[in-house]
């Protein structure tokens, strides 16, 4: 695959950080576009100066925000990435290699936390370069996802993604999205209780299965709230819902 036919989409808001890692972990020749939610840091200078087109336009979610920036692409391939993620040289050369004989291809992610991969967040599947003409956006969750019609196949190496530089971002991020999703559940007494109960199950899991034990405390950390998520999220939702009712 040319390079020169993919281009490569990143969402920013204040990357300056981030963002130089992403970039030059791309094929050389690779087109980009940055779009950018009105950073007040240098993102923007920077994404410039290394040949990316930008666009900025204020923020509203991810949906829209992937969707408008899928439109402006005329390239045939676009391949999508976070300013906080980058391509392992394994997984570069793959993208260069592949023939183009599918409408997709899905890459592997592993998650940091600390400046180390976890293994409990490691080997995620994602769709992340696709035919332009066959990729769609889809609503999911907090979030957003890539879809294609069409056949896909997976590229070898992997996508390096450093969300969590520290324990403090990652609270931070739990408070964030746990009150997002809390806004759009259903309050519900027995769902709540129903989560609550499935807390230390679900720690089990993320410790012995998925191998969050073997990665020392950062493991044990990030297993013990990612079991307190849905009860958290149950929680944060009844309490909105007591909120309203003393407004009324």
């Amino acid at each position: 695959m040319n390079p020169s036919d993919v281009t490569a989409f990143i969402l920013t808001r204040d990357e300056e950080r981030d963002l130089p890692r992403a970039i030059t972990s791309l094929p050389h020749g690779m087109p980009m576009l940055v779009l950018d939610a009105v950073s007040a840091d240098n993102t923007v200078a920077y994404a410039r100066a290394a040949g990316a087109r930008v666009i900025e336009r204020p923020w509203t979610n991810f949906v829209e925000a992937r969707r408008f920036g899928l439109g402006q692409i005329t390239t045939p391939w676009t391949l999508m990435l976070d300013a906080d993620e980058e391509l392992d040289d394994r997984l570069r050369e793959a993208i260069v290699a592949a023939s183009g004989d599918a409408d997709g291809y899905i890459v592997r992610r592993t998650t940091y936390f600390h400046g180390k991969p976890m293994r409990m967040w490691s080997g995620e599947p994602l769709l992340r370069l696709v035919r332009t003409s066959a990729a769609r956006i889809e609503n999911v969750a907090l979030h957003e996802r890539l879809a294609c019609d069409g056949q896909t196949r997976e590229l070898s190496g992997e996508l390096l993604h450093y969300s969590y530089p520290d324990a403090r971002s990652y609270r931070e991020k739990f408070a964030r999205y746990t009150a997002i999703e809390a806004l759009a559940k259903q309050p519900n007494v027995l769902s709540m209780a129903g989560d609550v109960a499935l807390v230390l199950p679900r720690f089990a899991n993320g410790m012995l299965r998925r191998g969050a034990l073997r990665d020392g405390p950062r493991g044990w950390y990030v297993a013990w709230y990612s079991a307190l998520y849905p009860a958290v999220v149950a929680w944060k939702s009844l309490r909105q819902a007591g909120r309203d009712r003393k407004k009324r």
